[in-house]
């Protein structure tokens, strides 16, 4: 789908695409989803999933496994390049869409407004959150070491996402909005996603899928996860 762009066409389509952004709250969310690849170093394979659960409630209710070929390189600011095609691809999936997407990876807050959870929501016309392990853009201000504790990520004074305290003495993830959700709100979403992890339970979770999938423990296609039965 990008491999034959260059990184200056690159540019050219993030900021196109950054036009189509839309930020407006979402009234409601019964389910979110964790999107995620997982690769070898080397290969041109991707190997992409996306888990849904139900929020707040956070149980997994099923996944989707797909493998995809590209040869685009991973380069600080052109993640969407190289994993939204594949990540596409387990889209076409999934039957009921999830009310909103976590992605590994920035949002709006990118250089371009276009990281990777803002380039699959434009595309997807789906609501999308970016929760990133490294900060890659923006003037950061660390938060209290304190679990929840939040710094505002700026630049040129306007708010581009949060810095997010996930466990106590822990190193912060980034959160912005991704696409049709406001960057407020994506991080009052994230506080309620967080467990006894560093990194929110959606994509946890679905990081864990890609590997096994990856190692050949799980197989592509479009997977309902059986709750276990109860008495009551």
């Amino acid at each position: 789908m990008y491999d034959h762009f260059t990184f200056p066409e690159a540019d050219t389509l993030q900021i196109a695409l950054s036009r189509q952004l839309i930020f407006q709250p979402l009234k409601s969310i019964k389910t979110i989803a964790g999107a995620d690849i997982s690769f070898d170093k080397g290969s041109s394979t991707m190997y992409a999933g996306i888990v849904i659960l139900s929020f707040p409630e956070m149980i997994v209710q099923s996944y989707a496994l797909e493998t995809y070929e590209t040869t685009f390189p991973y380069q600080p600011g052109y993640l969407g390049f190289k994993e939204v095609p594949a990540l596409l691809k387990v889209w076409d999936l999934i039957p009921e869409k999830p009310d909103i997407v976590v992605l590994d990876g920035n949002g709006i807050l990118h250089p371009r407004r276009m990281g990777v959870a803002s380039h699959f929501g434009v595309l997807a016309n789906q609501a999308t959150i970016g929760c990133a392990k490294s900060i890659l853009y923006g003037e950061n201000h660390l938060p209290e070491k304190s679990k929840f504790s939040t710094a505002e990520i700026k630049s040129h004074g306007e708010i581009l996402g949060y810095a997010l305290r996930t466990k106590d003495n822990n190193k912060p993830v980034y959160i912005s909005a991704g696409h049709l959700i406001t960057t407020e709100q994506a991080l009052a979403v994230i506080k309620r996603c967080i467990g006894n992890y560093r990194i929110p339970e959606p994509t946890r979770l679905i990081h864990d899928l890609v590997n096994d999938f990856r190692t050949g423990k799980l197989k592509a296609g479009f997977h309902i996860k059986t709750q276990p039965l109860t008495l009551f």
